[in-house]
């Protein structure tokens, strides 16, 4: 797989530079020439399409956010000693299918590389061929976390943003005894698709119940009992609320606060078994001053920092 060939560098004026060498930035510091590549730990790869979310009724924009992303990513302080390489984006084909296969295998191609990869969708649908990708090279060894306001486990005849994770569990990429639902909103995810996930044996993780425990107690456990020795995180930005993410498809009044999503981020990047990391659903089209691009970049920074921290 050339995955230089598959996928389209950079725009260069998302790599923001502030020209201080007292106070250098993130834009000033990423590698995106393909010759810098093989040196590199953790690569960031953009999904750019919504049609997914287009499938799933939703509310289109999220097409547009890996860029919108960078350009808030790039602006903040550069890290010392992390490898951080940025693909660009991977090329969108002429339908979802196609694009998942070949996002998968650019996936796949990174992952074999040795490369902590970071993902921004994009519909949720990535979830998907990504998730998918770890499990196929890591023989199905993989924890996978979907935090999220919705299940994502729809029946639909036909894929889209609201079925990757009922399609991971039905292909066998990812047990239900190693798959994870956190942080859902019971007024979002009917009886019928409660009850699935129930008779499949995966747990699922209620807004209330995270509240209650806290974002740190409950993936801290998860973590330690769990033997799998790939992690997978997709986080869809509509699991935060609507204060702190007003630009996501599918809004949502009462999510998980903008602090706790970095959170997961940065227990993400501390935790050495973390081999994909996902934001899915920013919409810059809803979005209001930036404030939840700025909370996507954020948390890369802080997924990035904490993988830093680790040595």
């Amino acid at each position: 797989m050339d995955i230089f060939a598959n996928t389209r560098r950079p725009d260069p004026a998302l790599l923001y530079r502030r020209g201080d060498v007292n106070d250098v930035r993130l834009g000033e510091t990423v590698r995106v020439d393909p010759a810098d590549y093989e040196a590199a730990e953790v690569v960031l790869l953009g999904l750019p399409q919504d049609e997914g979310v287009r499938r799933n009724q939703g509310r289109l924009g999220a097409g547009a956010a890996p860029d919108a992303i960078r350009a808030s990513l790039y602006k903040l302080v550069a890290l010392e000693r992390v490898r951080f390489f940025d693909l660009g984006n991977t090329i969108i084909q002429a339908s979802l299918e196609d694009t998942h296969t070949l996002q998968q295998s650019i996936a796949r191609q990174m992952l074999r590389d040795g490369k902590v990869l970071l993902v921004l969708g994009g519909g949720n649908d990535t979830s998907y061929p990504d998730c998918s990708a770890l499990s196929l090279e890591t023989e199905r060894q993989v924890l996978a976390f979907n935090i999220d306001a919705h299940f994502d486990v729809r029946a639909d005849a036909i894929r889209n943003s609201g079925t990757p994770y009922r399609q991971l569990l039905e292909d066998g990429f990812v047990t239900p005894g190693s798959f994870f639902e956190i942080g859902y909103q019971q007024f979002a995810n009917s009886a019928t698709y409660v009850r699935y996930l129930a008779d499949k044996g995966v747990t699922a993780m209620s807004r209330d119940e995270v509240g209650e425990r806290g974002i740190e107690a409950v993936l801290g456990d998860i973590l330690e009992q769990q033997r799998a020795e790939a992690i997978f995180w997709g986080l869809d930005m509509d699991v935060v609320c609507a204060a702190d993410a007003p630009g996501v498809s599918a809004i949502n009044a009462t999510g998980l606060s903008g602090r706790d999503f970095c959170r997961v981020a940065q227990i993400a990047g501390s935790e050495p078994r973390t081999r994909l990391f996902e934001i899915s659903e920013v919409n810059p089209t809803f979005d209001i001053d930036g404030r939840t691009c700025r909370l996507a970049a954020v948390a890369l920074w802080a997924f990035l920092s904490a993988y830093e921290a680790r040595g």
